[in-house]
């Protein structure tokens, strides 16, 4: 799917695969799972949750790319949120490795209206208000400036944190923050009622909201575009009921990130070289990669996509590589299509094609 997408390299994230990327050893098994099967290259994250302290300095020594921690519950047993004190623990360690530490921003210290109906989008986006994410970007602001630690905020949905985040980092707070595709291409006004292919955290929020989101983008307040990608079979997903209340929050994206944000942006008067340096050069930057990947020079990887700007296409889920066909896009038409992948100069996507036998790499930062 990455390949398909004009994604050549993935970092993973801890959880939603098991086990939870919290130890050496788990971090381990995971790379002998990868052994042989990868289409594009793969590195991977480390876990920060209560009591995993000791663990962070062996993921570093182990060649993980960052650390992510949850401030709210993340959905699954394995990956337990993390409140202040264990972050502090936590981030004086990870500020002594050099890496950074993600963080799922939403604390739910304030409650939210009372529920309504557990079918209906406008219930879903009540519950996870504005002031969840603020809030937490707020701690992470201040902790990050205590501890000169490294601090990147995922999949920021809230508008209204991006004076927070300009403010610091005017004074010097080591902060970046990212969005995703689906913030930026749909709008809370839009989402059909028992839609639950559109559950995520934070939600989806109003088209207004949208537009600050761009904006921020077009003048370097957010630095990056990343999928976020976070598939689940259907029935998780609770398609048949529309129940937002128990399908799995998560947009699966990977494979149409890339044209879903194009399509968006061509209609802005946004450049190519803009959607190129989100959702490459500067993901590249963020992990330590730049100068490997994210650009075109002598010595780089020969990570190369070639994409055809004007092309248009209609999203069908036979067309998908995803293990779990759905997606929020289906039916949708797409500008951008990805011709052909290289990966270090070979091709690994042509047409339509998956190209020759696996040939990606698991990437180790301590082996840049």
């Amino acid at each position: 799917a990455a390949a398909a997408g004009g994604v050549t390299t993935l970092i993973d994230m801890p959880l939603n695969s098991i086990p939870a990327t919290t130890t050496v050893a788990a971090l381990e098994e995971k790379v002998r799972a990868a052994d042989g099967k990868l289409y594009v290259d793969c590195g991977f994250h480390g876990g920060v949750v209560p009591g995993n302290v000791d663990d962070l300095q062996p993921l570093a020594d182990a060649g993980v790319f960052g650390f992510k921690a949850f401030l709210i519950d993340s959905g699954v047993p394995e990956f337990a949120a993390i409140g202040e004190r264990d972050l502090r623990k936590s981030m004086s360690v990870i500020a002594n490795t050099g890496l950074r530490l993600l963080v799922h921003a939403e604390i739910d210290a304030v409650s939210p209206p009372a529920p309504g109906p557990p079918n209906t989008y406008a219930s879903w986006l009540a519950s996870r208000p504005r002031r969840w994410e603020n809030r937490a970007i707020g701690l992470m602001v201040r902790l990050s400036e205590e501890f000169d630690c490294p601090v990147h905020i995922v999949h920021l949905s809230s508008a209204d944190a991006l004076v927070l985040l300009k403010r610091a980092r005017a004074r010097g707070v080591r902060v970046t923050v990212e969005t995703c595709p689906h913030y930026l291409y749909f709008a809370a006004e839009e989402i059909e009622d028992g839609n639950t292919l559109l559950k995520c955290a934070p939600p989806i929020r109003e088209t207004a909201n949208r537009e600050r989101l761009w904006g921020a983008l077009e003048v370097d307040h957010i630095d990056m575009i990343v999928t976020d990608h976070s598939p689940s079979p259907a029935e998780m997903k609770f398609v048949e009921s529309g129940n937002f209340r128990k399908a799995w929050g998560g947009i699966a994206s990977l494979q149409v990130g890339l044209a879903a944000t194009w399509s968006v942006a061509r209609s802005r008067d946004t450049s190519i070289e803009d959607v190129s340096r989100w959702m490459s050069a500067e993901p590249a930057n963020l992990v330590g990669l730049f100068g490997r990947k994210g650009v075109i020079r002598p010595g780089a990887d020969a990570d190369l996509v070639v994409f055809d700007l004007d092309a248009a296409f209609e999203v069908q889920s036979s067309s998908l590589f995803d293990r779990h066909k759905l997606s929020p896009y289906e039916g949708r038409r797409l500008f951008g299509v990805v011709e052909k992948t290289f990966l270090r100069g070979a091709p690994v996507f042509d047409r339509g094609v998956i190209t020759g036998s696996p040939r990606g790499e698991v990437l180790r930062r301590t082996e840049l």
